[in-house]
Protein backbone atom coordinates (compact mmCIF):
# COMPACT_ATOMS: atom_id res chain seq x y z
CA UNK A 1 0.00 0.00 0.00
CA UNK A 2 1.33 3.42 -0.98
CA UNK A 3 -0.97 5.56 1.12
CA UNK A 4 -1.91 7.57 -1.98
CA UNK A 5 -5.42 7.05 -3.27
CA UNK A 6 -7.12 8.46 -6.35
CA UNK A 7 -10.78 8.17 -7.27
CA UNK A 8 -11.39 7.71 -10.97
CA UNK A 9 -14.69 7.82 -12.83
CA UNK A 10 -14.55 6.50 -16.39
CA UNK A 11 -16.80 5.07 -19.10
CA UNK A 12 -16.74 1.26 -19.26
CA UNK A 13 -19.69 0.09 -21.33
CA UNK A 14 -20.30 -3.11 -23.30
CA UNK A 15 -19.89 -1.26 -26.62
CA UNK A 16 -17.27 1.28 -25.57
CA UNK A 17 -14.42 1.63 -23.09
CA UNK A 18 -13.03 5.16 -22.93
CA UNK A 19 -9.34 5.12 -23.98
CA UNK A 20 -8.60 8.23 -21.93
CA UNK A 21 -10.00 6.48 -18.89
CA UNK A 22 -7.57 3.60 -19.45
CA UNK A 23 -4.73 6.09 -19.87
CA UNK A 24 -5.69 7.94 -16.68
CA UNK A 25 -5.81 4.69 -14.68
CA UNK A 26 -2.41 3.65 -16.04
CA UNK A 27 -0.87 7.04 -15.22
CA UNK A 28 -2.17 6.97 -11.66
CA UNK A 29 -0.94 3.44 -11.03
CA UNK A 30 2.50 4.20 -12.48
CA UNK A 31 2.74 7.18 -10.15
CA UNK A 32 2.05 5.05 -7.09
CA UNK A 33 -1.65 5.68 -6.54
CA UNK A 34 -4.16 3.14 -5.36
CA UNK A 35 -7.01 3.69 -7.80
CA UNK A 36 -10.61 3.55 -6.66
CA UNK A 37 -11.98 2.76 -10.08
CA UNK A 38 -15.64 3.66 -10.70
CA UNK A 39 -17.17 2.45 -13.97
CA UNK A 40 -19.86 4.48 -15.70
CA UNK A 41 -21.71 1.63 -17.40
CA UNK A 42 -24.24 3.45 -19.56
CA UNK A 43 -24.77 6.73 -21.40
CA UNK A 44 -27.44 7.68 -18.89
CA UNK A 45 -25.12 7.05 -15.95
CA UNK A 46 -22.35 9.03 -17.64
CA UNK A 47 -24.62 12.00 -18.37
CA UNK A 48 -25.93 11.95 -14.80
CA UNK A 49 -22.36 11.99 -13.45
CA UNK A 50 -21.45 14.96 -15.64
CA UNK A 51 -24.53 16.88 -14.49
CA UNK A 52 -23.88 16.14 -10.83
CA UNK A 53 -20.24 17.25 -11.00
CA UNK A 54 -20.81 20.01 -13.58
CA UNK A 55 -18.21 18.66 -15.99
CA UNK A 56 -18.37 18.26 -19.75
CA UNK A 57 -16.25 15.15 -20.19
CA UNK A 58 -15.09 11.93 -18.60
CA UNK A 59 -12.86 10.48 -17.23
CA UNK A 60 -12.57 12.58 -14.09
CA UNK A 61 -9.96 12.05 -11.37
CA UNK A 62 -10.26 13.11 -7.73
CA UNK A 63 -7.32 13.17 -5.30
CA UNK A 64 -7.72 14.09 -1.63
CA UNK A 65 -11.25 15.27 -2.36
CA UNK A 66 -10.04 17.67 -5.05
CA UNK A 67 -11.21 17.25 -8.63
CA UNK A 68 -8.14 17.11 -10.85
CA UNK A 69 -10.05 16.83 -14.11
CA UNK A 70 -9.65 14.82 -17.29
CA UNK A 71 -6.66 13.00 -18.75
CA UNK A 72 -4.89 16.16 -19.94
CA UNK A 73 -5.43 17.84 -16.56
CA UNK A 74 -4.06 14.76 -14.83
CA UNK A 75 -0.89 14.89 -16.93
CA UNK A 76 -0.39 18.51 -15.83
CA UNK A 77 -1.08 17.64 -12.19
CA UNK A 78 1.49 14.83 -12.26
CA UNK A 79 4.10 17.12 -13.81
CA UNK A 80 4.25 15.27 -17.13
CA UNK A 81 3.07 18.27 -19.15
CA UNK A 82 3.45 21.99 -18.40
CA UNK A 83 0.37 24.01 -17.43
CA UNK A 84 -1.93 24.68 -20.36
CA UNK A 85 -1.08 28.38 -20.48
CA UNK A 86 2.59 27.41 -20.95
CA UNK A 87 1.96 24.76 -23.60
CA UNK A 88 2.83 25.50 -27.20
CA UNK A 89 1.16 24.25 -30.35
CA UNK A 90 4.59 23.91 -31.93
CA UNK A 91 5.99 20.38 -32.06
CA UNK A 92 9.09 19.05 -33.80
CA UNK A 93 8.36 15.47 -32.73
CA UNK A 94 7.00 14.29 -36.13
CA UNK A 95 10.11 15.55 -37.92
CA UNK A 96 12.47 14.07 -35.33
CA UNK A 97 10.67 10.73 -35.58
CA UNK A 98 10.83 10.67 -39.38
CA UNK A 99 14.50 11.61 -39.69
CA UNK A 100 15.55 9.30 -36.84
CA UNK A 101 13.76 6.26 -38.26
CA UNK A 102 15.00 6.97 -41.78
CA UNK A 103 18.57 7.30 -40.51
CA UNK A 104 18.36 3.98 -38.67
CA UNK A 105 16.73 2.28 -41.65
CA UNK A 106 19.47 3.60 -43.96
CA UNK A 107 22.13 2.22 -41.64
CA UNK A 108 20.29 -1.10 -41.52
CA UNK A 109 20.15 -1.29 -45.31
CA UNK A 110 23.84 -0.48 -45.56
CA UNK A 111 24.70 -3.16 -43.02
CA UNK A 112 22.57 -5.70 -44.87
CA UNK A 113 24.07 -4.81 -48.25
CA UNK A 114 27.71 -4.14 -47.38
CA UNK A 115 28.27 -5.48 -43.87
CA UNK A 116 29.15 -1.99 -42.66
CA UNK A 117 27.39 1.33 -42.13
CA UNK A 118 30.39 3.43 -43.16
CA UNK A 119 29.50 3.76 -46.84
CA UNK A 120 28.20 6.62 -48.99
CA UNK A 121 25.09 4.57 -49.67
CA UNK A 122 24.03 5.13 -46.05
CA UNK A 123 23.77 8.87 -46.65
CA UNK A 124 22.09 8.40 -50.01
CA UNK A 125 19.47 6.08 -48.54
CA UNK A 126 18.90 8.38 -45.58
CA UNK A 127 18.17 11.31 -47.87
CA UNK A 128 15.98 9.37 -50.31
CA UNK A 129 14.07 7.53 -47.58
CA UNK A 130 13.42 10.83 -45.81
CA UNK A 131 12.00 12.23 -49.04
CA UNK A 132 9.40 9.57 -49.64
CA UNK A 133 8.46 9.19 -45.96
CA UNK A 134 7.81 12.95 -45.86
CA UNK A 135 5.81 12.52 -49.06
CA UNK A 136 3.69 9.84 -47.37
CA UNK A 137 2.72 12.36 -44.68
CA UNK A 138 1.50 14.74 -47.38
CA UNK A 139 -0.30 12.05 -49.38
CA UNK A 140 -2.50 11.11 -46.41
CA UNK A 141 -4.56 14.24 -47.13
CA UNK A 142 -3.43 15.97 -50.30
CA UNK A 143 -6.12 18.64 -50.18
CA UNK A 144 -5.26 19.66 -46.64
CA UNK A 145 -1.58 19.71 -47.53
CA UNK A 146 -2.20 21.83 -50.62
CA UNK A 147 -4.14 24.40 -48.60
CA UNK A 148 -1.24 24.88 -46.19
CA UNK A 149 1.32 24.73 -49.02
CA UNK A 150 -0.42 27.56 -50.89
CA UNK A 151 0.36 29.89 -48.00
CA UNK A 152 3.98 30.18 -49.04
CA UNK A 153 5.01 28.23 -52.15
CA UNK A 154 5.62 30.70 -54.99
CA UNK A 155 4.91 28.30 -57.87
CA UNK A 156 1.78 26.87 -56.27
CA UNK A 157 0.42 30.38 -55.77
CA UNK A 158 0.76 30.97 -59.51
CA UNK A 159 -0.39 27.50 -60.60
CA UNK A 160 -2.60 25.85 -57.96
CA UNK A 161 -2.46 22.26 -59.37
CA UNK A 162 1.25 22.20 -58.45
CA UNK A 163 0.22 22.09 -54.78
CA UNK A 164 -1.42 18.70 -55.45
CA UNK A 165 1.29 17.39 -57.76
CA UNK A 166 4.16 18.18 -55.37
CA UNK A 167 3.81 15.23 -52.94
CA UNK A 168 3.60 12.75 -55.83
CA UNK A 169 6.75 14.21 -57.37
CA UNK A 170 8.57 14.02 -54.03
CA UNK A 171 7.47 10.40 -53.52
CA UNK A 172 8.50 9.42 -57.06
CA UNK A 173 11.94 11.00 -56.72
CA UNK A 174 12.54 9.43 -53.31
CA UNK A 175 11.53 5.93 -54.44
CA UNK A 176 13.62 6.04 -57.62
CA UNK A 177 16.63 7.36 -55.71
CA UNK A 178 16.34 4.65 -53.08
CA UNK A 179 16.25 2.04 -55.84
CA UNK A 180 19.07 3.79 -57.71
CA UNK A 181 17.21 3.64 -61.04
CA UNK A 182 16.03 6.17 -63.62
CA UNK A 183 18.28 8.91 -62.32
CA UNK A 184 17.45 10.97 -65.41
CA UNK A 185 13.89 11.28 -64.00
CA UNK A 186 14.50 11.49 -60.26
CA UNK A 187 17.34 14.01 -60.39
CA UNK A 188 15.51 16.77 -62.33
CA UNK A 189 12.32 16.29 -60.29
CA UNK A 190 14.14 16.56 -56.96
CA UNK A 191 16.27 19.47 -58.12
CA UNK A 192 13.26 21.39 -59.44
CA UNK A 193 10.88 20.99 -56.51
CA UNK A 194 13.72 21.42 -54.00
CA UNK A 195 14.90 24.66 -55.60
CA UNK A 196 11.42 26.18 -55.85
CA UNK A 197 10.69 25.14 -52.28
CA UNK A 198 13.92 26.57 -50.89
CA UNK A 199 13.36 29.93 -52.59
CA UNK A 200 9.76 30.01 -51.35
CA UNK A 201 10.74 29.30 -47.73
CA UNK A 202 13.56 31.86 -47.76
CA UNK A 203 11.21 34.52 -49.10
CA UNK A 204 8.33 33.74 -46.72
CA UNK A 205 10.36 33.31 -43.52
CA UNK A 206 13.62 35.19 -43.86
CA UNK A 207 12.61 38.06 -46.15
CA UNK A 208 8.89 38.63 -45.50
CA UNK A 209 9.23 37.52 -41.83
CA UNK A 210 5.95 35.61 -41.92
CA UNK A 211 5.04 33.13 -39.16
CA UNK A 212 3.50 30.11 -40.88
CA UNK A 213 3.08 26.39 -40.30
CA UNK A 214 5.22 24.08 -42.39
CA UNK A 215 3.44 21.64 -44.71
CA UNK A 216 6.50 19.36 -44.79
CA UNK A 217 4.86 16.64 -42.67
CA UNK A 218 1.33 17.12 -44.00
CA UNK A 219 -1.54 19.52 -43.67
CA UNK A 220 -2.08 18.99 -39.94
CA UNK A 221 1.49 19.91 -39.04
CA UNK A 222 2.37 22.01 -35.99
CA UNK A 223 5.95 22.45 -37.21
CA UNK A 224 6.76 26.12 -37.87
CA UNK A 225 7.85 27.01 -41.36
CA UNK A 226 11.56 27.68 -41.45
CA UNK A 227 14.60 25.54 -40.78
CA UNK A 228 12.89 22.14 -41.17
CA UNK A 229 11.20 22.92 -44.49
CA UNK A 230 14.33 24.59 -45.79
CA UNK A 231 16.34 21.51 -44.79
CA UNK A 232 13.87 19.25 -46.63
CA UNK A 233 14.29 21.30 -49.80
CA UNK A 234 18.05 21.47 -49.50
CA UNK A 235 18.12 17.67 -49.12
CA UNK A 236 16.23 17.36 -52.39
CA UNK A 237 18.63 19.76 -54.10
CA UNK A 238 21.63 17.76 -52.86
CA UNK A 239 20.06 14.49 -53.98
CA UNK A 240 19.09 15.98 -57.32
CA UNK A 241 22.66 17.11 -57.96
CA UNK A 242 24.10 13.85 -56.66
CA UNK A 243 21.88 11.58 -58.75
CA UNK A 244 22.17 13.88 -61.75
CA UNK A 245 25.95 13.56 -61.59
CA UNK A 246 25.59 9.79 -61.25
CA UNK A 247 23.38 9.72 -64.35
CA UNK A 248 25.98 11.67 -66.36
CA UNK A 249 28.84 9.43 -65.18
CA UNK A 250 27.00 6.24 -66.08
Amino acid sequence: MTGKTAVLYRMVMPEHTCPFGLKSKDLLERHGFEVEDHHLKSREETEAFKRDHQVKTTPQTFIDGQRIGGHDDLRVFLGIDPPKEEQSDTSYRPVIAIFSVCALLALGLAWHQYGTVLVWASLQWFLSLSMFVLAIQKLQDVERFSTMFLNYDLLAQRWVPYSRIYPYGEALAGILMTAGVLNWISAPVALFIGSVGAVSVVKAVYIDKRELKCACVGGSSNVPLGFVSLTENLLMIVMGLWMGLAALVT
